[in-house]
């Protein structure tokens, strides 16, 4: 029907997010559209580190509210490239931005996702 090759995925070329891809989309979203809610590291912490443009983690020992939206919001956008981060305050460019790097990684899982900045920088891990 779409002319593929065999093994060529087809969310691809109908720009379709996989399912986990949608989910981390939905999160991120959810986080740009509540920034107010949240504390960037920079404001917690004095001293400038490479994480100053990240969002502060408070610490839950609650599984309920480790498992919420605002927890795992925070996973999300964190594992987010820097270039994808400074657009939050242009939603409309933040959302174009992330659903193209979503599209061209493909994650198929929410760890694939966090393990992104690992797999593309290994002087991180």
């Amino acid at each position: 029907m779409m002319n593929a090759r065999n093994r060529e995925p087809c969310h691809k070329l109908l720009n379709i997010l996989p399912l986990h891809s949608q989910y981390i989309l939905s999160l991120s979203f959810f986080v740009v559209k509540n920034i107010n809610m949240f504390k960037f590291n920079s404001k917690v912490h004095s001293i400038n580190a490479r994480h100053c443009s990240d969002l502060y983690f408070p610490t839950s020992h609650l599984t309920k509210v480790q498992k919420g939206v605002y927890h795992s919001g925070i996973k999300v956008f964190n594992c987010l490239p820097t270039r994808i981060k400074s657009l939050s305050g242009d939603i409309r460019k933040f959302k174009s931005a992330l659903k193209r790097f979503l599209l061209e990684g493909s994650f198929y899982t929410i760890q694939e996702h966090s393990d992104w900045d690992l797999l593309s920088n290994p002087s991180l891990g």
